[in-house]
């Protein structure tokens, strides 16, 4: 099975130890109105180039697949860019984010088809005039429940996905919904197993976590390290069980970090949260993207898990995934 990176077409067997869910830039619609939203872009590549220089010398990491919606900035030449400078291969992703966030009016207004008929063309074809190929799917829905709109998303993946053979990544807001989603995949005719439930993490119910392997999709712990959801303890926790259970082969782990964002949080930061933040930075945490190597597998390793299971998790699974392959062994 080949595997579409920004810089071409590689096996599946060549990804290597994989971060599923990671970003290199990120840009709110809207932001590029705001006077004092500034990015120098010389800077940010070299800084995005020593990060991912970092993951692969020093941690391993040979694949990040950077699932930016359209709408969020996504930038298919800079990404590009960023890979051949540091050696890290990147998937980059077609799809549109969540309505209350995302979906600009002009592909509301479209239909399924021509949504679908963008997919397929950014997949097979090209992004634009840039000459890079998309390597998935993305599906974005909102929380609690998905909307008539985001379902209309949803359906254009599926066709694309049926076209293509695209895997499908997603989010999830807070971690709700990824059943609903499921739901929406199976009844289109998608086997699950080529669908990564994206920040299932963010809840903290166990119970909800089953529903989403037991259904046979990849499930993504994919916000490790976002403490203004749930505390990675938590997350500890609600891994460790589902190694323990017997899901090991379904687990995706990820930390949706990204290089640098254009102005401000996409939601109003709290005083309580600007000085969490404000924290982490001092102790050179936030949105570091060595968080997961140097802090969170620490914490789950002391929860029973083995390096061979780790190893597998960010080997092996992003491998099968993207291969095509059932999810459970």
């Amino acid at each position: 099975m080949i595997v579409q990176t920004v810089t071409g077409p590689i096996p599946a067997e060549r990804l290597g130890r994989t971060l599923m869910h990671e970003h290199l830039f990120i840009a709110f619609p809207g932001a590029s109105y705001d006077p004092r939203a500034k990015v120098d872009r010389t800077t940010f590549i070299k800084d995005a180039v020593q990060r991912l220089s970092t993951l692969r010398l020093e941690y391993g990491v040979h694949t990040f697949v950077d699932p930016c919606p359209i709408e969020l900035g996504r930038d298919a030449t800079l990404i590009k860019e960023i890979s051949e400078q540091s050696g890290m291969q990147i998937v980059c992703t077609t799809g549109f984010y969540y309505e209350e966030m995302g979906l600009p009016s002009y592909w509301r207004a479209r239909s399924v088809d021509e949504i679908a008929e963008l997919y397929i063309s950014e997949i097979t074809k090209g992004i634009g005039d840039t000459g890079v190929k998309a390597g998935a799917i993305k599906v974005s829905t909102g929380a609690p429940s998905i909307t008539a709109q985001e379902a209309k998303f949803v359906s254009a993946a599926c066709i694309a996905h049926r076209a293509t053979g695209a895997p499908i990544i997603t989010h999830t807001t807070r971690g709700r919904a990824g059943p609903e989603q499921q739901k929406l995949f199976a009844d289109a005719g998608i086997a699950l197993h080529h669908c990564l439930i994206g920040h299932s993490c963010c809840n903290p119910d166990p119970a909800y976590h089953r529903r989403i392997v037991d259904a046979g999709s990849y499930i993504g712990f994919d916000q490790i390290g976002m403490f203004y959801h749930l505390s990675d303890e938590t997350r500890a926790d609600n891994l460790a069980k589902l190694v323990h259970d017997g899901f090991v082969a379904q687990i995706i782990m990820s930390m949706d970090r990204f290089c640098a964002r254009l102005g401000k949080f996409s939601f109003h930061a709290t005083p309580e949260y600007t000085a969490k933040v404000e924290y982490l930075k001092s102790k050179g945490l936030y949105q570091a993207h060595t968080y997961m190597f140097t802090d969170f597998i620490p914490m789950i390793r002391s929860r029973g898990v083995s390096q061979e299971d780790i190893d597998s998790i960010l080997e092996d699974n992003p491998r099968r995934f993207f291969a095509g392959d059932q999810a459970t062994v």
